[in-house]
């Protein structure tokens, strides 16, 4: 059977991590889900509702990934890189980060989103900066280095990387960024 919601949200996330926000439209999503627009309603009732779906979505699938990093990564620089390499598909799929590209909207967005988007940007900033501390308690990571900057640091460095490179050099040339952040931290 098929499942049209999950459909309009990976949709919509490619749309709003390609176009942006303003740059789709229900008429765009219907066309390329297959349906009418009166049946995307249905499911989402305004676009605000969607942007906050995908949001959420986008988050829990980053929180599952930054479980995973904890588990299977030792060491602050190690888990660094592999929070990195979650960038990295992006620059792959030439697509950008889903909160970067809402964020670039700015004001122009529902407050509902804006407030979604900080709380993820300030869950993974305080992810990496506890990432940090481990990796200085650990000795991983320069103990000289401040953890609150630099967990900002780490998310502007991947955000600019991956907005440059998914037009630019593609993913080795991300890879070479990934690499000198990390040796910015040892």
């Amino acid at each position: 059977m098929r499942d049209t919601r999950t459909e309009l949200l990976i949709e919509a996330e490619a749309l709003v991590r390609g176009r942006g926000y303003a740059g789709f439209s229900y008429a765009d999503l219907a066309a390329v889900v297959g349906i009418r627009k009166a049946s995307i309603h249905h499911h989402f009732r305004t676009k605000e509702d969607l942007g906050a779906a995908l949001v959420a979505a986008y988050a829990e699938r980053y929180d599952a990934a930054l479980v995973q990093i904890l588990e299977l990564h030792a060491g602050g620089v190690a888990r660094i890189e592999a929070y990195g390499r979650l960038y990295l598909g992006g620059v792959e799929q030439g697509l950008g980060c889903l909160c970067a590209a809402l964020a670039i909207e700015g004001e122009a967005l529902p407050e509902r989103l804006r407030r979604d988007i900080v709380r993820f940007f300030e869950h993974h900033i305080a992810w990496l900066e506890r990432v940090l501390r481990a990796g200085q308690a650990d000795g991983s990571v320069r103990p000289s280095l401040d953890p609150a900057i630099h967990a900002r640091f780490v998310v502007s460095t991947l955000e600019g990387a991956l907005l440059m490179e998914r037009l630019l050099a593609g993913p080795a040339a991300f890879a070479g960024t990934l690499r000198a952040l990390s040796e910015s931290l040892r």
